[in-house]
């Protein structure tokens, strides 16, 4: 059996100001924008180059959807991004404006460290060892 996750949906304030954000500041490559009518749009974006699970934005409406922006992951780190170069990625998210909530630390399983994204949500960015 093959499976895997294809999509992970984030909630967020507005789909312009979370696409510019995630695609900027992270680095992340806009895989799809479609519009669905109604206000609604389809808006994926993957880490890599269209690899990977993909985050489909999804633009807060509701009083409840609003208060779960940033809160998805009840104030623990969710979301989990693996890179190749460490030290790159972290050095370009700290120039893009990202928070670092912890210096980078060595693990048995490789150097991590956590950030928090616009919105609060907690990510490793994490280098995972051979």
């Amino acid at each position: 059996m093959n499976r895997k996750i294809g999509y992970v949906s984030l909630i967020v304030p507005s789909y312009d100001e979370a696409k510019d954000y995630y695609t900027r500041a992270l680095g992340f490559t806009l895989s799809e924008d479609t519009d669905l009518g109604d206000g609604k749009r389809w808006i994926v974006i993957n880490p890599g180059q269209g690899e990977g699970t993909g985050l489909v934005l999804a633009e807060a409406k509701t009083d409840e959807e609003k208060a779960a922006v940033g809160k998805q992951g009840a104030g623990r780190v969710w979301l989990f991004l693996h890179t190749d170069d460490f030290k790159r990625d972290h050095w370009r998210f700290q120039a893009n404006g990202v928070r670092f909530l912890e210096q980078p630390r060595e693990e048995p399983y490789g150097t991590v460290a956590v950030f928090e994204d616009r919105y609060g949500n907690k990510w490793d960015l994490l280098e995972l060892k051979p």
